[in-house]
C-alpha cells in the first residue's frame, strides 16, 4: 500500500512548489503527484451563463468520489487515467500516459482536508499557511501570465468567490492538519521533518 501525502492550503499558498521539494528529496522515481484540480467536474457542456456561475472554489466544483477511487486503485498498486483540467474550455481531458503507482502518492489541494472521505486516505496531512497579502499577489501574477486573464475578472473573482470560498471552507480545514506548515517550500525545518517521516514509513513498509 502507497503512503498518502496530504498538501493542502488556500490560493497561492505553494502547496505546488512543497510537493515538488518533496518529490525531488524523497526521489521522483518514488512517488507521484495528483492535483485536485485536475479533478473538477467537466463544464464543456454548460451554457455560457452556467459556466459563467461556476464557483471553482466550492466542494462541489469538485468530482471528488472519482478521486477518491482514483486514489484507491493506485494505493492498492493499479494505475489510473492521468488527467488535467482545461479552464479555457472547462474540459476535464484524459492525458495519454495513465498515472503509475509508486510508494508515495504526494496529493495537492485547496479542499482536499474540507472532504472526510479524502482525509480518511491520508497517512500525513499538511496545510501550508501563508498570509494572504502573499497568496493574493501569486494568484494574481499567474491569472495574468499563465492565463491570460484580465485584472478587473481577477479581482471580481477573488472578492466574489476565493475570498469567501478559502473563509468558509479552506481556512477551517486547517484544524484537520497533522502539521501547519508557515510559508511552504522555504520552510525547510518542516520540510526535512516530513521527508523524514516519510522516509521512516517507507522503511517500515518494505
Amino acid at each position: 500500500m502507497s503512503i498518502l501525502v496530504g498538501i493542502a492550503g488556500g490560493t497561492g499558498s505553494g502547496k505546488t512548489s512543497f510537493a515538488h521539494e518533496l518529490l525531488d528529496r524523497v526521489g521522483p522515481e518514488r512517488c507521484v503527484t495528483i492535483a485536485q484540480d485536475a479533478y473538477y467536474k467537466d463544464g464543456s457542456a454548460l451554457t455560457p451563463e452556467a459556466r459563467a456561475a461556476l464557483n471553482y472554489d466550492h466542494p462541489d466544483a469538485f468530482d471528488t468520489s472519482l478521486l477518491v477511487q482514483d486514489l484507491r486503485d493506485l494505493k492498492a498498486g493499479r494505475p489510473v487515467p492521468w488527467l488535467t483540467y482545461d479552464h479555457a474550455l472547462y474540459s476535464r481531458r484524459v492525458l495519454p500516459d495513465p498515472l503509475s503507482p509508486r510508494p508515495v502518492i504526494l496529493l495537492e489541494g485547496i479542499l482536499i482536508l474540507a472532504e472526510e472521505p479524502l482525509r480518511r486516505m491520508m497517512d500525513i496531512k499538511l496545510f501550508i499557511d501563508t498570509d494572504s497579502d502573499v497568496r493574493i499577489l501569486r494568484r494574481l501574477r499567474r491569472d495574468l501570465k499563465e492565463r491570460g486573464r484580465s485584472f478587473d475578472s481577477v479581482e471580481r473573482q477573488y472578492l466574489d468567490s476565493v475570498r469567501p470560498m478559502h473563509l468558509e471552507f479552506v481556512e477551517p480545514s486547517k484544524r484537520y492538519a497533522d502539521l501547519i506548515v508557515p510559508e511552504g517550500a522555504e520552510n525547510e525545518v518542516a520540510l526535512e521533518a516530513v521527508v523524514a517521516r516519510v522516509r521512516a514509513m517507507l522503511r517500515q513498509s518494505a
